[in-house]
């Protein structure tokens, strides 16, 4: 079956699906996105995803495209066309088509809006969730915006790489004062040896994450003890558990740091509750 793609109003085939040359985020990287998971046909926590789509819009005062009643139905309606049962479905607004310049386009220039879906082997997601990953640390290169989910990766591009060149599958932001940020496409977690789970607060340095706050609702439903500040890389490979929070990894542990194996180097039991009890504490629509 061909891949769907909806693109400023039509739902073409994917391989039809075309945004024009001049289109600024081609151009500046100038827009934002989300990715949702979507289970058993399902989008999950469809109305937080689109609050901060929202709020990333009016950062670089982009305007929705259409009412996000109107974007619920794209939405769902290009995960049934591409029959997604279990996968991601990926919306991307820009600031829309205008001859290449700096400054924002005349008033009236409309946003351009990318939606697609696509299914994921969800037995591969689960055996390395069993397995554990490994990350490396990289300092943190980005602009001082990270809270905004704009579509302007480059770091994260490299980061990924450096990661996998390093035999890694995240990469750990560290800034200046040694403390980590979030990943490279995931927010960063421990559990220190007294077992309380640890997560740097939404502070403006690191995007604040759907499957973060979801996890969040988690650990306080199961009474964990929790503490919102920053880690040190130094903290992090002496902790008893590690792991990362993303909408396309759930709950991830991590086993190694830098090389280092964290606790036993297996994947531990705060990660794997977590990650079991997630979609308890999610919205499906």
């Amino acid at each position: 079956m061909s891949r769907i793609a909806y693109v400023n109003g039509r739902y073409r085939p994917h391989r039809d699906a075309l945004v024009h040359m001049e289109d600024r985020g081609y151009q500046f990287a100038d827009g934002a996105y989300e990715v949702c998971e979507v289970r058993a046909a399902h989008i999950v926590d469809e109305r937080r995803h689109m609050a901060r789509l929202t709020r990333s819009l009016a950062e670089l005062r982009i305007g929705l495209p259409m009412p996000l009643s109107a974007l619920s139905v794209v939405l769902h309606e290009t995960v049934r066309r591409n029959r997604v049962r279990d996968g991601i479905v990926y919306l991307q607004v820009t600031r829309g088509v205008a001859r290449r310049d700096f400054a924002f386009p005349a008033p009236g220039t409309a946003p351009s809006i990318v939606v697609t879906a696509r299914a994921h082997d969800s037995f591969r997601t689960e055996s390395t969730a069993a397995d554990g990953i490994a990350v490396i640390t990289l300092a943190d290169n980005r602009w001082a915006r990270p809270y905004i989910k704009s579509v302007s990766l480059l770091p994260n591009v490299l980061a990924k790489q450096a990661a996998r060149d390093a035999g890694a599958r995240e990469a750990w932001f560290v800034d200046d004062q040694g403390f980590v940020t979030e990943g490279a496409s995931s927010n960063a977690w421990i559990v220190t040896a007294r077992g309380e789970v640890v997560t740097r607060p939404a502070d403006g340095r690191i995007l604040n994450g759907i499957s973060r706050a979801v996890v969040l609702d988690a650990i306080a439903a199961r009474g964990l003890s929790f503490s919102e500040r920053p880690f040190t890389v130094v903290e992090a490979k002496a902790a008893r558990e590690a792991f990362i929070t993303a909408t396309t990894q759930i709950v991830q542990p991590v086993i190694r740091i830098d090389g280092k194996q964290v606790g036993d180097g297996r994947p531990g039991p705060f990660a794997t509750a977590l990650r079991r009890e997630f979609h308890r504490h999610a919205e499906f629509t």
